[in-house]
């Protein structure tokens, strides 16, 4: 491509005008690409930038740790932790005690080792430990009776109470007869 570029000498204005014209090379071509695309760096503008920058102010976010800005209160003296009163304790263990006997799980099992099923060494562990656990919170409740004493108690009557006399009894007396009391029979 050929340019022709008028000149404004003074001479040239008496004259015809004369039309300089001049070919562009190779080199000149990219020395003016490189230019233009010098004066274009940067961020393009338009949507597409904002759009970026919101997309990394979301991955920021998600990277940031979400107890930084916690408004929660953190107790300067550590409290050591409240112990449970006898009452709470009972209540605790007969609600633990009630999940154990309403385990669905658990009852099938026993169901199975009833009808005499083998059962494999990972439930047969787990029906035990859960036997285990009914026994102790028996126990700690006071319900819990070994098979021995149930069978003597059924064997042997149980002795007939003595009638109370007016007159007091001696120190010894009421003495064996504290002792002898069963305060199992006063829970219920």
């Amino acid at each position: 491509m050929s340019r022709s570029k008028k000149s404004r000498k003074p001479s040239a204005l008496r004259q015809d005008e004369v039309v300089v014209t001049r070919n562009r090379t190779e080199s000149d071509v990219e020395g003016r690409l490189r230019k233009r695309l010098k004066k274009r760096k940067g961020l393009k503008t338009g949507n597409r930038n904002s759009e970026a920058s919101k997309q990394k102010q979301r991955q920021e976010q998600q990277k940031r740790d979400p107890r930084l800005g916690s408004k929660k209160k953190i107790p300067l003296v550590v409290e050591a932790p409240k112990k449970l009163t006898k009452q709470e304790r009972r209540i605790s263990a007969e609600k633990e005690l009630e999940m154990l006997e309403n385990d669905a799980q658990l009852n099938v099992l026993l169901d199975r080792l009833d009808n005499g099923d083998n059962l494999g060494a990972g439930l047969q562990s787990y029906v035990d430990e859960k036997l285990d656990r009914i026994e102790v919170l028996m126990k700690q409740l006071g319900l819990y009776q070994d098979e021995e004493d149930e069978i003597e108690e059924v064997e042997a009557p149980a002795p007939k109470a003595k009638k109370a006399s007016k007159k007091p009894a001696s120190d010894d007396d009421l003495l064996s007869q504290f002792e002898g009391l069963d305060l199992n029979d006063f829970k219920e």
